[in-house]
């Protein structure tokens, strides 16, 4: 432990038992001092800055070497004697540096928003893509986890121990937690002196619920960020969801003295604390550029939005299924997102539609179109944020989504019953913790059903939407969520950086994966990604590319991207795409560019594409931790 003080009597102790703990000391010691008057405070308000920019900067070495306590209080002597206009000169270089939103939806098709094709009204996003550009062959993971594991961390999922879900299937490849050989974007950037911010769904471990302060050791302050709101669990209500987190503690929506709407909706409270964010990085440190990860938990089941938004769609679906599947298609193709002589919109078969409780589903696709536009609300919410504080034109925001539409069937399985007349369980106390992701009754009483015939929407309600909507969002592609085909894999993805890009409008071809954006934020930053992390591990090269070239209509050169999720496999390299269903299933190939919805099966007529891109997958599951496919869970 050390002592910075002087002039104005102020002074600060800062330990530092480790690199993630030495960059927020020093910056609280920033704070603290800036609490006093005079040109004594404004020194060590200066000086303060360089000691967290010398040690957080990318040019610096001390987070990897962790000098020696008499080195460091030997640098802190030079800092307190140096001249101010290196100060100066450092305070510049941040403020040149752009801030950068990863703004991520979850469980939604390629087709969802207005800018790919969509009748859902997303005005703020299609804003973005009108003055940036749009990705039309970017690529997620196929699930959930996976894809938070590989945007956070710049690896394969497998190669951060998130290759399935939440639970630990004895590989390295399958732990069920981010491991200490990866670095998440906000370790990576808080050394480099950005403030860094999450607002939204984690999902990246499957200690929900610690017994104690260790259990945190892979939530989101322990992994780098310096602020969050949000949830630790993958799914829940958006009216009281479950792991519900401040900062470091678990805590209720009812019982949260700094958050209190007329109304809680998980979506709201997102956009609203990312908003916060923004505001008091402004008003406290506004020196530091930032990285803010925003992660929406919309539009995921259960079909949960708020009346004023489901009332704009009520009608807007009594067509049914194909006709807005049609409608998608045309309007996609209109846009240039799709390319009429590579897709086919093939007919939903008829299997995958409700005939009988068509009137139910078609209110499932009205709330699931309700979640949509008000995560665009909110997202307009952070956009005026930016600009009411001078930050909008520097600062990169990119828009993704984490799988494809979910033909998951929860909540669809049988006849539910009807609405009590009134509650007919006692009420939760306003500081009771959710622990379920499905409650099992409302906060005032009634309990919470599923099936068919339950109107989704309210509190009371836990539904999925289903198979025919899930193609409807995956228009013109195969297969959905989990699945490795174009369906499962696909996401559009908004570039929006008034600063840097010029192309406005543009659309862009060239295939990119969520595994680029840590590099492309290392890039941005001036950043240096370390080779030693957390306490002398070892930390995984980036496996994706810096993005910054295609901002300016420039290729990336890139071998092959690679897929693998519970035994769903493949690879694309240039046009070719190799692909197979389930652990035993056969090799299919595509050419992409001729066939993007994977309907002509290349693979008898090609059979030394199919080799080499094979050997390449091979080669890939190999380094990349994903062998044994499909493992079992411990203790199963």
């Amino acid at each position: 432990m050390w002592r910075v003080g002087g002039a104005m009597g102020v002074a600060c102790l800062i330990d530092l038992p480790r690199e993630s703990d030495l960059r927020n000391r020093a910056v609280a010691c920033s704070r603290s001092i800036q609490n006093s008057k005079g040109f004594g405070m404004r020194l060590f308000v200066a000086t303060s800055m360089r000691i967290h920019a010398v040690f957080a900067h990318r040019r610096t070495t001390c987070w990897r070497s962790r000098l020696p306590m008499a080195a460091f209080a030997g640098i802190v002597g030079i800092l307190l004697a140096g001249p101010q206009r290196d100060v100066v000169a450092e305070e510049t270089k941040a403020s040149d540096r752009p801030n950068i939103i990863y703004i991520l939806a979850d469980d939604m098709g390629y087709s969802d928003i207005g800018c790919y094709g969509s009748e859902i009204a997303t005005p703020n996003l299609d804003a973005l893509a009108d003055n940036g550009i749009r990705f039309t062959q970017f690529y997620n993971t196929a699930r959930c986890c996976p894809t938070r594991a590989s945007l956070l961390t710049g690896l394969y999922p497998h190669q951060a121990g998130i290759g399935h879900m939440m639970d630990d299937r004895g590989h390295d490849g399958y732990r069920g937690d981010l491991n200490r050989n990866c670095v998440t974007i906000a370790e990576v950037l808080g050394q480099a002196g950005y403030r860094t911010y999450m607002s939204g769904k984690w999902h990246v471990t499957k200690t929900v619920q610690p017994k104690d302060e260790s259990g945190k050791h892979n939530w989101p302050r322990q992994r780098g960020f310096d602020r969050f709101y949000g949830t630790i669990h993958g799914a829940g209500s958006f009216y009281d969801p479950n792991s519900l987190t401040r900062d470091n503690h678990l805590i209720s929506p009812y019982a949260d003295s700094q958050y209190q709407p007329e109304t809680y909706y998980y979506t709201d409270a997102i956009s609203d604390h990312a908003v916060r964010f923004i505001e008091e990085h402004r008003d406290q440190i506004d020196q530091q550029p930032f990285f803010m990860y925003v992660a929406y938990t919309a539009a995921h089941w259960p079909m949960h939005a708020l009346e004023k938004d489901i009332a704009k769609y009520r009608g807007k679906y009594d067509a049914g299924y194909q006709a807005i599947r049609d409608a998608r298609y045309q309007r996609m193709i209109d846009l240039g997102v799709i390319d009429a002589g590579s897709t086919i919109n093939w007919p939903i078969p008829d299997a995958w539609k409700l005939t009988k409780f068509l009137d139910w589903d078609i209110r499932n696709m009205e709330v699931y179109a309700a979640m949509i536009d008000n995560m665009d609300q909110g997202i307009g919410r952070i956009i005026a944020s930016l600009k009411a504080t001078g930050q909008f034109d520097n600062t990169l925001i990119c828009y993704l989504q984490d799988n494809g539409g979910c033909a998951e069937n929860y909540g669809r399985g049988k006849i539910g019953p009807p609405r009590e007349d009134k509650p007919t369980l006692p009420p939760l106390a306003d500081d009771y913790l959710e622990p379920d992701m499905q409650p099992k009754q409302t906060r005032d009483g009634y309990p919470v059903r599923v099936g068919k015939g339950v109107m989704a929407g309210p509190a009371d309600t836990y539904i999925g939407y289903g198979r025919g909507w899930a193609t409807v969002s995956n228009t013109p592609f195969r297969e959905y969520k989990h699945w490795t085909h174009e369906g499962g894999v696909s996401t559009p993805m908004i570039v929006h950086w008034p600063a840097r890009i010029d192309r406005r409008g543009e659309l862009e071809k060239t295939p990119g994966h969520l595994i680029d954006l840590m590099a492309t934020a290392v890039d941005v930053a001036e950043a240096d990604y370390p080779e030693i992390f957390h306490d002398g591990q070892s930390i995984q090269p980036m496996e994706g590319k810096s993005l910054l070239p295609t901002f300016a209509g420039r290729p990336l050169q890139r071998e092959a991207i690679y897929w693998e999720h519970e035994g769903n496999r493949a690879v694309r390299r240039g046009d070719y795409k190799l692909v197979a269903k389930g652990a035993e299933g056969q090799w299919e190939l595509y050419n992409i560019a001729a066939d993007r919805s994977e309907q002509n099966d290349l693979a008898t007529q090609q059979p030394q594409i199919v080799k080499e891109l094979a050997a390449l997958w091979q080669a890939y599951a190999e380094r990349a931790n994903v062998f044994p496919l499909k493992p079992r869970p411990l203790g199963h």
